[in-house]
């Protein structure tokens, strides 16, 4: 199978709507990272996404829509819900909610529970409307590895296990979404970080978030995708960097910011001043950059202490990348 990249023009995004309707796949762009996409209603389709990602079955897909309408569709929304909706979406918020009857049990893992969200990038919204369809769209990369923000990302990882890539450009976020479980609306919960805060909800809803995974002991089914101790990692030994020593040339370095003066071939850096959204937005693309170097390790400066906000996904993130499998 051949994979080709496509450019956003109208025929094209009617092209790879057709694709998705008879049941193909798409990578497409987001504003968080690039999703590889499925009819999420078409259950042959999403056991594709499975596949070609080498995911296991019991971790679930995010089901992205157009709309609250298209959402109810699928989920039952409590007034919590709908709230957060109207508020919050198009974008970076993922809900998770009771599944209606129509949606595959591919898509859930089995479970009752569904995870929605309507995606704020123009290129993902056009394409929702020209097919006509939701969408299930789990980061666009092999299973485990570092998500992908830019369509050459895609192409590069999945290239033969998939034929169809959107390119919408550089991902504006870089970390994938925030993560709500309200199937208990008086007590909501994060699952997964991402650029939608814990104070941000706590302040909407006028009630505490709770933060961390909620998953039983033994529990082999995932409430929502991103919750697995390992994930999002690159193949080279990731680690922290303790202390400034001076880091060997087989080390790959990234630095929060741009160092000043002159750079070795070994050191990197995700912000020209250290700013969280542009360490966000950079991050994958460093990550990916250094393993591609042949070092031995990456060492990666730690973020401030009580940074707070885009830092907790960050953090969220640079931790499952770390893990030891």
């Amino acid at each position: 199978m051949q994979t080709k990249v496509h450019r956003p023009t109208p025929a094209n995004l009617r092209r790879l709507a057709r694709v998705l309707r008879r049941g193909g796949l798409v990578a497409i762009p987001t504003e968080t990272v690039y999703g590889l996409a499925a009819h999420a209603l078409d259950a042959a389709a999403c056991r594709e996404i499975f596949r070609a990602k080498g995911r296991p079955a019991h971790d679930p897909l995010i089901v992205h829509v157009l709309d609250l309408a298209q959402a109810e569709q699928l989920a039952e929304f409590n007034p919590a819900a709908r709230r957060l909706a109207r508020r919050f979406w198009p974008g970076p918020l993922t809900l998770v909610l009771p599944k209606k009857a129509g949606v595959p049990g591919v898509v859930t893992s089995g479970g009752p529970t569904v995870a929605l969200r309507s995606p704020s990038h123009p290129l993902a919204r056009r394409l929702l409307r020209a097919a006509r369809v939701p969408l299930a769209a789990p980061s666009a990369n092999r299973f485990g590895y570092i998500s992908p923000t830019s369509a050459e990302h895609v192409a590069t990882g999945l290239a033969g296990r998939i034929a169809h890539v959107l390119d919408g450009g550089k991902c504006p976020i870089g970390v994938e979404s925030t993560i709500l479980d309200l199937t208990k609306p008086a007590r909501p919960r994060i699952l997964r970080p991402g650029a939608i805060t814990a104070d941000e909800l706590a302040g909407f809803l006028g009630r505490p978030v709770a933060t961390g995974r909620r998953i039983g002991r033994g529990r082999k089914r995932l409430l929502a995708p991103g919750m697995l101790a390992k994930h999002y990692s690159p193949r080279t030994p990731l680690r922290l960097l303790r202390s400034v020593e001076e880091i060997p040339a087989d080390v790959a370095l990234v630095r929060l910011r741009q160092p000043a003066g002159r750079t070795a071939p070994n050191i990197f850096w995700l912000s020209r001043r250290g700013q969280l959204a542009e360490i966000a937005r950079h991050l994958y693309r460093v990550l990916r950059a250094a393993d591609a170097g042949g070092f031995r390790e990456i060492r990666i400066e730690p973020l401030p202490p009580g940074a707070g906000g885009l830092a907790d996904a960050i953090a969220d993130r640079l931790k499952r990348a770390m893990a030891r499998g």
